[in-house]
């Protein structure tokens, strides 16, 4: 598996988010101050993944993560939080945030297993999670 950055407007890209609108997400617009990236198994764009900074200091914000169902459980999503942790890391931002659906109790445990914490103030029908990164991310 190789994980890669890619444009905004990548039509892969494009593709797998318009899959995960299908299955619940939400609306996507490209935003250029985020960083794209994609999964490619065999070829295939399989999954995506973005991280954009946040107006405070050293923050940043993970979006768009998402995983055809054919290929959950092999552990892409994580592989994915880390290079997003990685590159967030790299631009200076060590405080990661990210919200998941209370109907994503999958997202949960893998957010938990991943070391983030929930914060007590969320959106509605939302978990809202904390990670202070290392120089050595996990």
């Amino acid at each position: 598996m190789l994980i890669e950055a890619r444009p905004a407007l990548d039509p892969e890209l494009a593709a797998l988010v318009t899959a995960q609108l299908h299955e619940g997400g939400q609306s996507y617009v490209p935003d250029d101050r985020a960083a794209y990236f994609v999964a490619v198994v065999d070829g295939r764009a399989v999954a995506c993944g973005a991280w954009q900074p946040l107006p405070e200091v050293g923050v940043a914000e993970i979006k768009r993560m998402y995983v055809r169902p054919a290929f959950r459980g092999r552990g892409i999503a994580r592989q994915m939080i880390v290079t997003l942790e990685e590159e967030a890391l790299v631009a200076g931002r060590p405080v990661i945030r990210l919200t998941a659906g209370v109907t994503s109790p999958a997202a949960v445990a893998l957010y938990r297993s991943s070391g983030y914490e929930r914060l007590p103030i969320c959106e509605p029908a939302a978990f809202c999670f904390e990670k202070r990164l290392t120089a050595s991310v996990q």
